[in-house]
């Protein structure tokens, strides 16, 4: 007999239902079978079911028709000393029965039986028919000592279905969510499932539909989204998840407990709070990459919102290791942020980087470590997902899982030589095979390039291989093959091979590895194509190649021909000086002197192709600096530190530029160049005011000031005034600020150079407006906008039209203010100047507030802050956040107001910006007061009027919100 208690209470034997009663005898049965194979007795029976009645009496009567019911059936109810026990085979009763296979399913699980588990879910959740008993009167059964197995049943259909998932049947899964939600539209894990589904089914459509449905269904209850929600949907609108996995490795052979560690690592992962990740160590050769990117291709289907690898450098040969800073740019590109949108600061890259990880189930592979200190900020944090390092050093005790990669199993080794060569060397004699490996240091980086050599040259036997490789038995183990495979090599190959050895930065195209080389492009394209076949190459992209680690080291032997480098160098200098004319066309920018020509050199049409390829070759860019400032190529590194100042600039990444400019600097100050100090020093100054740090800036634009007047360069001496300029208008220093701008606009006036008048110009509206010369200012910027119109410089125009917008709105002129600043947004959309369109948004925000429409204000004021991890720009920031407290004042959000101004006034601290501290100490005060804190806000009155003294002002609002209206971009 079988009984039904999921659903309507029913008992079964032989295909045909069993009639169990009247309602008591029902309930005594169900209490009977909630304590299956254990005495009951008649009292607690009887209080059970009658609670508020003595009907103990009445117990046995039903007990006897009970048992007639069961005769024949298997079921028996005894009496015993303590009372009544209804035998039964407990997998008769199916709630027993479920609970019994989703323990049998987390079992399997555990021991990565991964289809049983879904078997055996299946048949768990096939149990339900409805609600646990829901025919049957909750109170007369045992009430709330009675825990109904519903909330296990959610459960197992969401593990079900996740499973499903992960086995690649996602329509089981898709048609399983569609069914459970219509009964729970409020579930979100439900409805992450389905998207799920939808989005692994390729209905992105049907997943934006289904999420548009349970956000409606969310927001009737007054319910927020999931972040988890959110991140898919917005992977549904993008498409395809983030992959930068390289391709497979051919011919991979064994590691299986190696990779049923890594397997592990990622089931556990699910849903942890800690930090999962595996580190992998291992000797140079050992395949410590490849057993990653195998593992990585075998879990796609626990990572279906991404695979991301970034080359960390820490032990290539010829290469610094990647910093933080660059590792960190590195993963959030490849998680699909756009570089215009990825913060400065180290500490705001992490940040987003772990938010772009939050709510999704992402692989991250940080290849080649040099440390564990280098990995450790890069570990998700988010639940869900996982980090696989590789490093040749051993882990911390807190990573979750080690794996000391050692040489490969000789039976191993020799299955993966096997599979690597043609079907006729199979048939080799086993122990020529086991001398192969053996003389590879059974390494598979050795036995490939072995494998490869034997490809090649199909007329040799294994003799003659071995025979090779003897000769090279001076050489370590694990370079017996290389030598080898090196050895089989014309001239010309062992040229650039060795050369290879040499690159300054991760990787090369086909037309740097020609010019590194010195020869034509299709000749070098042969060559490079004989180095892949024989494994001494890799092409990581189409025409794009790199050296692995170990063969690297062989091949940086010996010391390579300057010429060579010096090509590449010039070839990298003259690409990126026409780049930079057309991708950034209004900057003045340094050319290559007469002796740095290139005959490859690109040539570019269009801004779009000439800005790829500058982020295309970033990074090698970047080496090439670090080389030529270290081996005696000042010239160079110089050069290319300038033209690179602008393209990571506009991408926020003034750590990385900075890096650059400094390392250049101090090679030409070991060379004595005065140009190339005033301009590297100039670019040093202005980056360095951008980030707020003036007094650092300050000493630096002196420099650059001098170093121009003693050139003669009217031009460079007017730039550096401008840059002076900066740090006087921040520190309320008008008087020394005016003369700056008024020599700089004086200089620029005589040599014709309208651009240079515009910022200048563009500055003295920035600082006439704070001063409340409103006219003056208005004219500043209408003059401004005329010049920088002329030359077609959207960028510069957006910036003059927010401070115009500026002028307007404290002249009451709100219509054509709010004119103004949306025309600054189109025009910093259009320029993809981030920085532009916040001030735009912002200062669209500032004109409702003055209008009366605070809701409004908000909503702009929310837009300009969802791009503060855009800027890295301290004015700008706090200028936010100054504005946004504003705003929630007006709207009674105190607290809110609180957070902001709090904000803003460490910001301003940190930058000395003494007139952006007296409005955060004032709205602190303001918003303190609301908030019945009054004793903090004493604290902040004073504060502020001790910053009134200084800057000389008087004790009023009015005046205080004219001068807090203008800000700038330094480097117009």
């Amino acid at each position: 007999m079988e009984f039904h208690l999921l659903g309507p209470f029913e008992a079964w034997h032989d295909h045909t239902a069993v009639p169990l009663g009247d309602q008591q005898q029902r309930f005594i049965l169900v209490v009977l079978l909630l304590n299956a194979n254990k005495p009951v007795s008649p009292e607690r029976i009887a209080e059970i079911v009658w609670p508020e009645h003595e009907r103990k009496a009445l117990v046995r009567g039903y007990v006897n028709k009970l048992r007639k019911t069961f005769d024949g059936t298997g079921v028996e109810i005894e009496r015993t000393a303590t009372g009544y026990v209804l035998r039964v085979n407990e997998d008769l009763i199916d709630a027993v029965r479920f609970e019994r296979l989703r323990a049998q399913a987390a079992q399997a699980l555990q021991d990565n039986e991964q289809q049983l588990a879904v078997g055996l879910l299946r048949m768990a959740v096939s149990l339900w028919r409805g609600q646990f008993l829901e025919d049957i009167d909750i109170d007369r059964v045992g009430g709330a000592e009675v825990i109904p197995p519903d909330e296990a049943y959610f459960d197992a259909l969401g593990d079900l279905a996740e499973l499903e998932l992960l086995s690649g049947d996602h329509r089981s899964a898709r048609d399983r969510m569609r069914r459970a939600l219509r009964t729970n539209p409020d579930n979100q894990k439900y409805a992450e499932l389905l998207i799920r589904a939808l989005i692994a089914n390729g209905d992105r459509v049907g997943a934006l539909k289904a999420f548009e449905t349970v956000s409606e269904t969310l927001a009737d209850l007054g319910l927020g989204l999931g972040t988890t929600l959110r991140k898919l949907a917005e992977r549904a609108r993008r498409g395809e998840p983030a992959n930068s996995l390289p391709s497979r490795p051919g011919g991979f052979t064994g590691r299986s407990n190696e990779l049923d560690t890594i397997e592990a690592a990622a089931r556990a992962a699910a849903g942890v709070r800690e930090r999962r990740a595996v580190w992998i160590s291992g000797a140079p050769g050992v395949g410590k990459t490849g057993l990653a990117v195998e593992a990585a291709h075998r879990l796609r289907h626990r990572f279906p919102d991404g695979q991301v690898l970034v080359r960390l450098n820490g032990f290539t040969p010829g290469v610094m290791p990647l910093s933080l800073s660059e590792a960190l740019t590195q993963l959030l590109t490849e998680l699909g942020v756009p570089a215009e949108q990825i913060p400065n600061t180290v500490g705001r890259k992490a940040t987003l980087y772990q938010a772009q990880l939050y709510g999704t189930r992402t692989l991250v592979i940080l290849d080649n470590a040099a440390s564990p200190e280098q990995i450790r900020p890069l570990l998700p944090e988010a639940p869900d997902c996982l980090a696989v390092i590789t490093s040749r050093k051993m882990g911390e005790p807190d990573i979750s899982e080690h794996i000391r990669l050692t040489p490969m199993p000789s039976d191993e080794a020799e299955s993966l030589f096997l599979t690597l060569t043609d079907p006729n060397r199979r048939r080799s004699r086993p122990e020529d095979v086991a001398r192969v490996v053996k003389r590879c240091g059974y390494l598979p980086v050795s036995i490939t390039v072995a494998a490869a050599l034997l490809r090649k040259h199909d007329r040799w036997s294994l003799d003659h291989l071995l025979d090779l490789m003897d000769d090279s038995r001076s050489w370590r183990e694990n370079t017996t093959a290389i030598r080898a495979s090196y050895q089989q090599l014309d001239d010309q190959l062992q040229q650039v091979f060795h050369l290879f050895g040499h690159l300054p930065g991760p990787d090369v195209d086909i037309i740097g590895a020609a010019a590194l080389a010195g020869l034509g492009i299709g000749h070098t394209r042969l060559l490079l194509h004989d180095l892949h076949e024989v494994c001494l190459l890799e092409e990581i992209a189409p025409h794009r190649y790199q050296m692995l680690d170990s063969v690297k080291e062989f091949a940086a032997v010996d010391k390579p021909p300057a010429d060579a480098l010096k090509r590449l160098l010039d070839f990298y200098l003259v690409t990126l000086a026409g780049a930079v004319s057309v991708g950034y066309p209004f900057d003045r920018m340094v050319s290559p002197s007469e002796g740095q020509v290139s005959p490859l050199a690109l040539q570019f049409s269009r801004e779009v192709e000439a800005r790829g390829w500058i982020t295309a070759e970033r990074d090698n860019l970047t080496a090439a600096i670090r080389y030529a400032a270290t081996h005696g190529l000042p010239e160079h590194s110089w050069r290319l530190a300038v033209l690179t100042w602008r393209h990571l600039n506009a991408m926020s990444r003034a750590e990385d530029c900075l890096e650059s400019l400094k390392l250049a600097w101090q090679a030409t100050i070991v060379s004595g160049d005065d140009y190339s100090q005033a301009q590297l020093s100039l670019l040093v100054a202005v980056t360095l005011a951008q980030q707020g740090k003036l007094a650092e800036s300050l000493p630096i634009a002196t420099r650059s000031r001098t170093l121009w007047a003693k050139l003669g360069d009217a031009r460079g001496e007017a730039d550096a005034l401008s840059v002076l300029a900066i740090p006087a208008i921040e520190q309320d220093r008008n008087t020394e600020a005016i003369a700056h701008l008024d020599q700089a606009l004086a200089r620029y006036e005589q040599l014709d150079d309208s651009r240079g008048q515009a910022r200048a110009l563009g500055l003295l509206g920035f600082l006439n407006g704070s001063q409340g010369n409103l006219d003056i200012a208005r004219r500043n910027f209408r003059s401004a906008l005329q010049m920088t119109h002329t030359a077609g410089d959207m960028r510069a125009e957006a910036h003059i039209l927010n401070g115009l917008g500026s002028v307007q709105q404290l002249l009451g002129q709100l219509d054509d203010a709010l004119t103004s600043h949306r025309l600054a947004y189109q025009y910093a959309t259009e320029a993809g100047d981030q920085c532009a369109a916040a001030y735009a948004l912002n200062d669209i925000g500032n004109v409702y507030l003055r209008s009366g429409q605070p809701s409004d204000a908000a909503h702009h004021h929310e837009r300009a802050e969802k791009q503060l991890t855009t800027s890295f720009q301290v004015r700008l920031r706090t200028r936010l956040h100054l504005d946004c407290g504003r705003t929630a004042l007006s709207q009674g959000a105190h607290a809110e107001a609180h957070r902001h101004y709090q904000t803003a006034l460490d910001l301003a601290a940190a930058a000395d910006n003494r007139d952006h501290e007296l409005r955060a100490h004032q709205g602190l005060a303001k918003s303190l007061r609301e908030l019945g804190r009054f004793g903090h806000a004493t604290l902040h009155e004073d504060a502020a009027q001790i910053r009134l003294t200084e800057l000389g002002l008087p004790k009023s609002e009015q005046v205080l919100n004219e001068r807090a209206a203008f800000t700038a971009t330094w480097g117009l």
